[in-house]
């Protein structure tokens, strides 16, 4: 039977379960990374489980998000992340060598291989054929002591590419016409699978830009054929071992498709505060909108290619005395390469701000643009208040349409800079993996080191057979994680401290939640749809959960943040008739009888509105292994009790 590509993996790694649609799979991870705001947790989470080795082919630890250092607590962070790497079989890619996703497609990546990652864009290693998805760090810590990775078997999207970009046109606009068409729902249960003529055209870093924004429509992961491209790149890195040539059998069925044809793409931009809002950059061009920020680089656009073009375009130019441009380079490879060929010279001379090889920006971790201002960004999301800016307006653009802004001053179309520059592929890449540091050769003598910031993991209880709770916080639709636990350089050096983060739950929707929850003592929140879009981060549900949040009713929510939920032991529960949403207030007093017989017997549970007098129906869709963990109070003491 002919596969796609997708399947083809899948099926090569599948430890249990049927490959249809909906039903539960488990497969065989084969690398892990993690960066350090989600790192520490799941090394925590490591060493409860009593594994003295990972068992994973690869597992890597990076730092790329909490290295502004206004504190120690992201100091201290560092120096445990890299003593249980070395006590235990990690690699430890220090402060310094770069983005987690831009490195490990750099150096780890490999066509075929699994790769699970604490951090939503894990599927960047896409771009290379791996199937590289986001999770909380918990599952990450699972399947570094071996364990399996559980999701739902996913639907695959075709997304056809025909033709070949124009000048100007980027693999940036590429991902924003399939989120135009998608939205950030449009993924959800879904790999997105790209094929066509047109993919042939593209390099891998331009691929894997692409992959990476596939995290906002909320797919499983985004995957490309590794074909003549991947092998070239792989020698170029000096890994030419590491290719293999995959691809969807010819006559491959698919349950979706969506064809966007290259040849008539023109420049898209994303418009506040969505990655979906996307329209052609030739629509806002023509009203003028002045520019007070650019900012270029993430792990979405801070490539050696990314930034080159950058230079080109700045070269003999100066950014527009209104703006304010920032750069940062994705790695230590591509920072060391244009300071050696110039171009990093061209950047700094038009008046450029450089940054470390790190997220920044893209988190929250600097950079805040100013009130009010508008900000052009190379990132992958523009959610309100991400930037640090509660009324800032950030809109997301390819590289090439982010220096029109910088240089002209107003959001522009990038044809209006001329002739569009040529970028050679460097003959190869600069190797140095020296800030790379290898596990100790002799694990018993490595002492771990830990701050006095990081405190011991909370661990949930056993689900009680009765619930009755207020609904403590009542939200609408497309609600982030970003909404629940903010980022940015106030809340991430607290990562490792849940009795201190959760003071931060949901203040930004309502500053006195965590003092009312707390006060509660137990709650229930409701939600509308897409509950939980955008990063993996697990303290979304991990400081609710310390908060007293002991079930979540919503209209549907986003893969990950679900998955984490059920991890840490809260109940997420969804609206048989959305109607229903509409009768909760917040204060009502929720119940729930017979709970643990309701969740076995099948998937619907009645629930009480005893402040109202009323009931609804609502469903978990939980698998058996699932109701196991949520009835044991999550996966950590599932994993315990597996293990006596």
């Amino acid at each position: 039977m002919a596969k796609n590509l997708t399947q083809k993996i899948i099926e090569a790694h599948l430890v249990s379960g049927e490959m249809v649609a909906g039903k539960e799979i488990a497969i065989r991870i084969d690398q892990t990374l993690t960066q350090d705001a989600t790192g520490t947790m799941a090394y925590l989470q490591f060493e409860a489980m009593g594994v003295p080795q990972v068992k994973t082919e690869l597992s890597v630890s990076y730092v790329d998000h909490n290295t502004l250092q206004s504190g120690f607590e992201n100091a201290d962070d560092h120096r445990f992340l890299q003593t249980v790497a070395a006590k235990h079989g990690i690699h430890f890619s220090r402060p310094g060598n770069g983005i987690c996703h831009q490195v490990h497609l750099e150096r780890f990546a490999k066509p075929g291989k699994t790769l699970l990652g604490s951090d939503s864009h894990t599927p960047t290693a896409g771009g290379m054929g791996s199937l590289a998805m986001g999770a909380g760090g918990l599952d990450i810590a699972v399947a570094m002591a071996g364990g399996a990775f559980y999701l739902n078997m996913p639907k695959v999207v075709k997304v056809e590419l025909k033709g070949k970009l124009k000048p100007w046109t980027a693999a940036k606009d590429i991902i924003l016409e399939v989120l135009r068409h998608l939205t950030v729902k449009g993924g959800v249960g879904r790999v997105i699978e790209y094929t066509g003529e047109g993919v042939a055209s593209l390099s891998v870093p331009e691929r894997a830009t692409i992959t990476n924004m596939g995290a906002e429509l909320g797919a499983t992961t985004s995957i490309f054929p590794s074909d003549e491209a991947t092998r070239i790149y792989l020698e170029k890195q000096g890994r030419g071992e590491d290719f293999a040539p995959l691809a969807a059998d010819a006559d491959a069925t698919y349950d979706e498709e969506l064809i966007i044809d290259l040849n008539t793409l023109e420049p898209n931009i994303a418009q506040p505060h969505s990655p979906d809002n996307v329209v052609a950059v030739k629509e806002l061009a023509s009203k003028r909108i002045p520019v007070q920020q650019v900012a270029v680089g993430s792990c979405t656009n801070s490539s050696y290619v990314d930034l080159m073009r950058l230079a080109e375009v700045l070269k003999g130019r100066t950014v527009h005395p209104n703006v304010s441009l920032v750069v940062s380079p994705g790695s230590k490879q591509v920072f060391e390469m244009i300071a050696r060929n110039g171009a990093l010279a061209d950047i700094l001379a038009a008046g450029a701000r450089l940054l470390e090889s790190a997220c920044g920006p893209c988190i929250g971790m600097g950079q805040a643009p100013s009130s009010g201002a508008v900000s052009v960004r190379s990132f992958n999301r523009n959610f309100e208040g991400r930037s640090g800016t509660a009324d800032a307006s950030v809109y997301l653009a390819s590289v090439e349409t982010c220096a029109a802004a910088a240089v002209l001053g107003y959001i522009a179309d990038p044809n209006e800079l001329g002739e569009f520059p040529a970028i050679d592929l460097p003959e190869k890449y600069l190797v140095d993996d020296r800030l790379v540091l290898a596990p100790a050769e002799n694990p018993a003598d490595v002492e771990v080191v830990r701050g006095p910031n990081i405190k011991p993991l909370p661990v949930n209880t056993a689900l009680a057979d009765v619930l009755t709770a207020p609904v403590s916080l009542k939200v609408g639709d497309n609600i982030t994680t970003d909404h629940i636990m903010p980022a940015g350089a106030k809340v991430l050096p607290l990562r490792s401290n849940i009795p201190a983060i959760s003071e931060h739950v949901y203040v930004r929707v309502d500053p006195q939640f965590p003092a009312r929850a707390k006060e509660l003592g137990k709650s229930v929140i409701i939600g509308g749809h897409n509950y939980g879009q955008g990063s993996s981060r697990e303290h979304a549900a991990l400081a609710p959960m310390y908060l007293g949040v002991k079930a979540v009713i919503v209209k549907s929510y986003a893969r990950i943040h679900r998955a984490n939920l059920i991890n840490f032991g809260l109940l997420p529960l969804t609206f048989v008739n959305e109607n229903d949403y509409d009768t909760i207030a917040q204060g009502d007093e929720i119940a729930i009888d017979n709970l643990t017989e309701q969740i076995k017997a099948g998937n619907e549970i009645t629930v009480k509105n005893v402040t109202k007098g009323t009931t609804f129906t609502v469903t978990h869709d939980l698998t058996g292994r699932q109701i196991d963990i949520i009835l044991a109070g999550g996966l950590l003491n599932y994993t315990k009790q597996q293990a006596i």
